[in-house]
């Protein structure tokens, strides 16, 4: 037979991810051919993995998804699986122009890849389905009402990844929303876990991992372990019967107090970094 493609995008270090696809195909004894893409291929660790690797511009480029469409075109790849935000949604729009040639996205629907790329419009979401989640506004909102909040808050950007600018504030002068659209956030206290979901092609969740966060680095797990938790796998069914069009692997984000109530805080749309502790 011959080997399955899989083309991993925007690869980078994601050199465990694609042992994980490795494993599984041994498993299964499927015959499967890794390739990956990057901007500098030559830098990319996982790239180096892979068993050929392939230059694109950059995920904002509006060339992007044209980019990697040919490269799934080209070498007959089945499966392209998306690894960071910034190119969830232009990958998502041509969903359809990659089926046509054979390729499924691992990637859900425009609407839920908003969402998620927008603090605001998750909190919103959240609080709108009955999900626990922290009380969350604009940053404008909470500077004109600063009796309203308990210290300290937490502050990130509305539109950031990877932790950028996250951070605990004691008074709201310490807040720079010139630059950039910024929310505040109710300071949660507890164990912070991450909980990966895979959905498959009907959207129907096939399973919910935890694995508590141990250690972090630019905001994503650098240590971790996974734990059962009934709080947080009940949140991922509710989740799961609220999300738009969920497709593959997701994860979400939260904050269990002592008590084991758990709150919701970030969705993403895409493989976590931690995705090899739930694998």
């Amino acid at each position: 037979m011959t080997p399955l493609r899989i083309l991993v995008t925007s690869a980078g270090r994601r050199v465990e991810l694609v042992n994980c696809f490795r494993s599984v195909a041994a498993k299964l004894g499927v015959e499967i051919r890794i390739l990956a893409c990057d901007m500098q291929p030559a830098t990319s660790a996982a790239c180096h993995a892979a068993e050929a690797a392939f230059a694109v511009p950059p995920a904002d480029d509006p060339n992007y998804a044209s980019a990697v469409f040919e490269i799934c075109r080209r070498e007959d790849v089945v499966l392209a699986v998306p690894t960071i935000d910034p190119e969830l949604l232009p990958l998502s729009l041509a969903h359809e122009q990659f089926r046509s040639v054979g390729c499924e996205i691992a990637v859900s629907g425009p609407e839920l890849i908003g969402m998620a790329r927008d603090k605001l419009a998750t909190a919103h979401f959240l609080s709108t389905h009955g999900i626990p989640s922290p009380r969350t506004v604009t940053a404008e909102a909470a500077i004109s009402a600063p009796a309203k909040w308990q210290w300290p808050t937490f502050v990130k950007p509305r539109h950031g990844s990877a932790g950028r600018l996250v951070r605990a504030v004691d008074r709201f002068d310490e807040i720079d929303a010139t630059r950039e659209p910024m929310i505040v956030q109710e300071f949660l206290r507890g164990t912070e876990f991450t909980v990966n979901l895979f959905f498959d092609r009907s959207g129907a969740l096939r399973c919910a991992i935890p694995h508590e966060r141990l250690a972090v680095r630019a905001g994503e797990v650098e240590k971790g372990i996974t734990r059962r938790c009934e709080a947080l796998t009940t949140i991922a069914r509710s989740l799961a019967i609220e999300l738009p069009q969920p497709r593959g692997a997701l994860c979400f984000q939260a904050m269990v107090d002592q008590d084991g109530a758990a709150s919701v805080f970030e969705i993403n749309a895409r493989f976590g970094g931690g995705y090899p502790l739930a694998h």
